[in-house]
């Protein structure tokens, strides 16, 4: 390492935020980067630490004491070729992965881990900047042609690789715009949608071919994917949501969180006016999940000029520490606290939603809820049970339920004949990602069900490998192998 004192002279400083009350006027992203001697130092925290955990807490791999090395060092390029080696899209994860690397990052043990995210983000957005981040279209194109169907992270990732190979690419998106969850499921003071364009207009260049409004299965027939392609990619994501099935749930006023955030998304883009998407202007809402997708929720509802944002969570408070049974270096299930809580949120756990209640017009005007306890017994699934006398009525007019997703969409499965798993995953093994029909393989999400951003590009870029050695019988696209931390 260049500064192999840096983790003993440098405290890790991150990113700070414009002021609440100005970042609620809009919908931008609200972060102010450091100045570049600061990320140089923050580089120059990497220790020589010999094995590099932070390798293996990233499902991409990332060499990430490289990158760190070369940024403080001020070799901005060659730090941006490191990381474009291992990840297609770091201005994506740069700014929404909950980073596991630095949850590996031997630093960590005793110290604040090195700010690897924050890193990566400005390593990315210096290349664009620069004009270092160009189209690379294939020397060679061969006669192979692959439909991946999605265009999130997976999906992207994986036609960037099959593309590199030199085989023609086309992407079904069902949508207006490609980029799937990344567009229409992430604010844009997360992400703002500027960012997924102009990667998109490079992944173009390269000869990628993408349809919009394409919704394979519906529209577009399964038998012409199939007559029209050498192999097939199913990169949908897991879409089916979770609902609630308590009394009142058809209220008006009860909304899934991936209906209200796509709407406002929409609304933000320029694509419909603000009457038509689901507003907490002057609403009392309360938002029935704890993970990121109940924290947009909170945040979209401040800047709509909701009265009040409560936040139910059905499992026990987390700590703010590290679990004792969930040591380094594995991932441990800490009290999460976003910029979004920070702007107005009251957060309640271990609180089951038990009924929604209306008036006499079919309007939601409050709900009841009860306090819950977890028992936990060796060798036996956690039990939930209701604690007696503590069931209590709020006061609300809009509920969004962000529960999470249980599984990929079953229409399109069915209509090609591929199988599913007993949680409505697409059945495909890490082993070749192809699923029970020859030439149709699946990826992301909508193979391991719900997950990260950047599992879904790792999983783009492993599914490519194979896919690429079915249609050319061997394949040089990288594949990520070793050892991975295991999740508790």
């Amino acid at each position: 390492m260049g500064k192999p004192t840096g983790f003993l002279e440098y405290e890790r400083i991150d990113e700070d935020y414009i002021k609440v009350e100005e970042r609620l006027q809009n919908y931008n992203e609200f972060t102010i980067p450091l100045e570049e001697t600061k990320l140089k130092s923050q580089g120059a925290r990497c220790m020589d630490c010999g094995i590099p955990f932070c390798h293996s807490g990233c499902p991409l791999g990332n060499l990430i004491p490289d990158f760190n090395d070369k940024v403080y060092k001020g070799r901005w390029k060659e730090a941006a070729a490191i990381l474009h080696s291992t990840n297609n899209f770091p201005e994506f994860t740069g700014r929404l992965c909950p980073a596991p690397c630095e949850e590996a990052c031997v630093l960590g043990i005793n110290e604040d881990p090195v700010s690897i995210e924050n890193i990566e983000k400005n390593i990315v957005e210096t290349a664009f900047k620069e004009g270092w981040i160009v189209a690379h279209p294939p020397k060679v194109r061969t006669d192979k042609r692959v439909a991946v169907i999605g265009s999130g992270p997976s999906g992207l990732a994986a036609a960037q690789q099959l593309n590199r190979a030199g085989h023609t690419v086309t992407v079904f998106e069902r949508d207006a715009k490609v980029g799937g969850l990344l567009r229409y499921g992430i604010p844009d003071f997360k992400l703002e949608k500027q960012i997924i364009d102009r990667r998109v207009e490079v992944l173009k260049e390269e000869g990628i071919v993408f349809k919009t409004n394409a919704y394979v299965g519906n529209d577009i027939s399964v038998e012409t994917i199939k007559a029209d392609y050498d192999a097939v990619l199913m990169c949908g994501g897991a879409t089916e949501r979770r609902g609630i099935p308590i009394k009142g749930n058809h209220l008006k006023g009860v909304h899934q969180a991936m209906e209200f955030l796509k709407l406002n998304n929409q609304y933000v883009d320029g694509l419909i006016q603000f009457d038509k998407v689901l507003s907490a202007k002057g609403k009392k809402v309360i938002v029935i999940g704890g993970g990121d997708t109940g924290s947009d929720c909170i945040g979209t509802s401040n800047r709509h000029g909701a009265v009040s944002v409560t936040n139910f969570e059905i499992l026990t408070k987390p700590t703010v520490g590290r679990p004792a049974n969930q040591p380094w270096p594995y991932w441990p299930m800490k009290l999460k606290t976003t910029s979004s809580h920070k702007e107005g949120v009251e957060r309640f756990f271990s609180i089951s939603t038990k009924e929604f209640l209306g008036d006499k017009k079919g309007n939601l005007i409050g709900l009841k809820t009860v306090e819950v306890e977890w028992i936990f017994k060796e060798g036996e699934r956690p039990q939930l049970i209701e604690v007696p006398n503590t069931e209590k009525d709020w006061e609300c007019d809009m509920v969004l339920l962000a529960l999470g997703f249980t599984g990929a969409e079953k229409t399109l499965a069915e209509q090609l004949g591929v199988e599913m798993d007993f949680r409505t995953n697409i059945k495909a093994t890490e082993k070749d990602y192809a699923t029970n029909v020859k030439g149709i393989f699946a990826a992301g999400d909508m193979r391991r069900g719900q997950s990260l951003i950047v599992w879904a590009i790792s999983e783009g870029r492993q599914a490519a490998h194979y896919v690429d050695k079915y249609l050319m019988g061997k394949s040089n696209l990288p594949l990520k192998e070793g050892f991975d931390l295991p999740r508790i």
